[in-house]
């Protein structure tokens, strides 16, 4: 848990927990309110952590702890849910991000029963196979303790275990994986996790439940949580399920909230500054990103191409502590458009210009500060609230608690029910309807300011593969990006909030934007002679021009000995969407790019992409990969990543003369090693 000692309470946000702790490891804060004052105590002898009493009469089944794994905030709102359900289930719900405890925490005296602690994991698979970012540290010690790692060791060895420490005797769990099916690791995670937990000594007491991405993750979700997970525990747990005090349905109240809002008698924005272990653990970036002048952006399409696609390029030189490496990932922070933000203010009566600070509500748990304040309604509602994506339906379930028209509600709540699913599907996710939307077609809606920054999401970083080489450019980070924009059924426009945001910018302004560097796994063969065939249609090119830089800098400035570069390039037509194709032909006229293939998929009868090149090259494909030791670089869509796998697994079983589970395994030891990389995206 992040932890807050001596942030004065303007200052303090709570973020959805349901127990009643502010403080640092020493010094707890009791808020009481009219709902748990009788329910919680918070008990502490000298230098002990405090033990979190509750009241077993109305929390029979004891308290009952959510840690989830996170990109893009999904495990985390699943976990919210869990936790306003919880009481009404006889639980005391504790939710907290696993980038703030380790294994050992799991088992914390201040939340156990009776020695047993109860936990459930919500864990999402990043990637190609990848821990969350906020999960990866605990994984890693959470694989030692199961034997599956040595403590001194990065990685498993091929078939190697260790002795598994059994130290989570006393925890009872159940896991839930959130994974998409078009990639191959479908939900790797959620699976590691299951088995960790168990070998390291705890008791799974509910069967793994696997969502979908590409399918209706919400729905498997809701399935696995009202049909195994919370009978199971009531079962285990609740001995006396009638004795749980229910409200009799005759107050209209709001749902409850985590936050108090405060607002300042000043009209300027002062924001405290506040150290990491104050901020709430997926806020961070709000705090630690660079803000870096925007100096160039380009269409790279033609006009006879009705899509965008710009060259972006940043000035970093002024950054402190930042540093990149060849073709790895920008986060960026988008902003909201000017007049989607005014929308909200209008439709909800806020005064923009109004300055304010959160802090816990009585009865929530401290988790750090969602964003920087004191701050504006304005910045608030521009930078931290994700008001145009789709949103789930659990939360139409709770948008529809603040609609004071009765066929209002009664849509938000048809459309979040489960025989609703089709409507929600056609309306809102096919419709790309986002909050500001959602409260013009409602407009009986009304969210005090401290409801809304409690339910809605945070607006999150887009991550976006460099197109640069840090060697050729140290002090100027470049991006491809394809500027998202559909035009829904109505007429109107939906734009991708980030893109739009990059492609609106006007260098001449000097604009700047928000960003941060996090690793990517494209990293170029130590032996500079090995050749690279680099795989990368449509906006998969970024990474690839990256490389081809680096490549050439190797050769002409270092004076390397540089292997062959193979490039498979795809677009719909030679005059729409050829990007960077002046740069392509320099790099050929130089010789740095040795052998070039590229699919104009839309100027035949016949669609052509890069997977039907690669398989028409099949035999200098295989004796590139197999006979010279070739590094495969592959980004784009999910599906197209799959479709290159597939042509290479092909081409290892014709050429190779490898069976078909040999060919699979040849791919993967390839993988393990380094030499063939994918970065995907669905």
């Amino acid at each position: 848990m992040a932890e807050a000692p001596g942030i004065p309470l303007s200052v303090v946000v709570l973020t959805g927990c349901t127990t009643v702790v502010l403080a640092s490891a020493l010094a707890f804060v009791f808020w009481k309110s009219n709902k748990r004052t009788a329910a919680l105590e918070v008990v502490q002898e000298d230098d002990a952590p405090a033990t979190i009493e509750i009241d077993r009469k109305q929390y029979p089944g004891g308290h009952l702890t959510v840690y989830y794994g996170s990109q893009t905030g999904t495990s985390e709102s699943f976990a919210q849910q869990i936790e306003r359900e919880g009481p009404k289930r006889g639980f005391f719900v504790h939710v907290i991000d696993l980038e703030d405890v380790t294994p050992n925490d799991v088992l914390s005296e201040q939340r156990r029963d009776d020695q047993l602690s109860k936990a459930i994991f919500l864990v999402a698979t990043y990637g190609e196979g990848e821990p969350t970012d906020n999960s990866a540290e605990f994984l890693r010690d959470l694989k030692v303790k199961a034997g599956l790692l040595a403590p001194d060791e990065e990685e498993k060895k091929e078939a190697e275990t260790f002795q598994a420490e059994a130290s989570l005797q006393g925890l009872e769990f159940c896991v839930f994986g959130l994974g998409n099916k078009q990639y191959e690791h479908y939900n790797a995670m959620g699976k590691i996790f299951n088995e960790c937990l168990e070998r390291a000594g705890g008791k799974r007491v509910v069967d793994i439940g696997l969502g979908d991405d590409d399918d209706d993750l919400e729905g498997d979700f809701e399935n696995w949580k009202d049909n195994v997970m919370w009978p199971a525990l009531s079962r285990l747990y609740v001995k006396d399920f009638s004795a749980i005090p229910h409200k009799d349905g005759s107050e209209q109240s709001l749902p409850d909230c985590p936050y108090l809002v405060e607002f300042s008698t000043s009209r300027v924005a002062m924001p405290e500054k506040l150290s990491l272990d104050q901020v709430h653990g997926s806020s961070r970036h709000y705090f630690t990103s660079y803000d870096c002048p925007v100096t160039q952006i380009r269409e790279l399409r033609s006009p006879q191409d009705p899509g965008s696609t710009v060259h972006v390029e940043i000035d970093v030189s002024r950054a402190k502590g930042f540093t990149y490496e060849t073709a790895d990932n920008l986060g960026v922070l988008p902003v909201n458009d000017e007049a989607v933000v005014q929308s909200v203010a209008e439709s909800l009566g806020y005064d923009l210009d109004a300055v304010f600070s959160v802090k816990a509500a009585p009865g929530h748990e401290w988790h750090g500060a969602p964003f920087p304040m004191p701050i504006s309604i304005r910045d608030c509602l521009s930078r931290y609230c994700d008001l145009t994506s789709a949103p789930r339906r659990s939360e139409l379930k709770l948008l529809a608690a603040y609609a004071q028209d009765a066929t209002d509600k009664k849509a938000l709540l048809r459309m979040s029910s489960k025989e609703g699913k089709a409507e929600y599907r056609e309306k809102i996710m096919d419709g790309h309807v986002g909050l500001v939307d959602l409260l013009k077609r409602c407009p009986s809606i009304q969210i005090p300011l401290e409801h809304l920054i409690g339910f809605c999401p945070r607006l999150l970083p887009r991550y976006y593969t460099i197109s640069s080489s840090s060697s050729v450019y140290p002090k100027s980070v470049h991006l491809t990006v394809a500027v998202t924009e559909y035009k829904r059924k109505d007429g109107s426009t939906f734009r991708g909030v980030c893109s739009s945001y990059l492609a609106g910018l006007d260098p001449t302004k000097k604009p700047t934007v928000r960003i941060f560097c996090r690793e990517s796994t494209f990293r170029l063969p130590q032996e500079t002679t090995r050749p690279i065939l680099m795989v990368g249609p449509g906006t998969g090119i970024a990474p690839m021009r990256a490389l081809l830089q680096e490549r050439s800098y190797q050769r002409e400035s270092l004076k390397q000995p540089v292997g062959t570069n193979i490039l498979y390039f795809g677009c719909k037509k030679r005059d729409m969407d050829y990007l960077y194709e002046d740069e392509i032909d320099q790099y050929r006229n130089q010789g740095d790019l040795g052998v070039y293939h590229v699919a104009f998929s839309r100027e035949q009868k016949e669609k052509v992409y890069v997977q039907h090149l690669l398989s028409e090259n099949a035999e200098d494909t295989w004796d590139c990969i197999d006979s010279q030791g070739a590094s495969i670089f592959v980004c784009g869509g999910v599906k197209m990543g799959n479709d290159v796998a597939e042509a290479l697994k092909c081409i290892c079983i014709k050429q190779g003369n490898l069976s078909p589970d040999n060919a699979k395994d040849y791919l993967n030891k390839l993988a393990s090693e380094g030499r063939f990389v994918q970065e995907l995206w669905a």
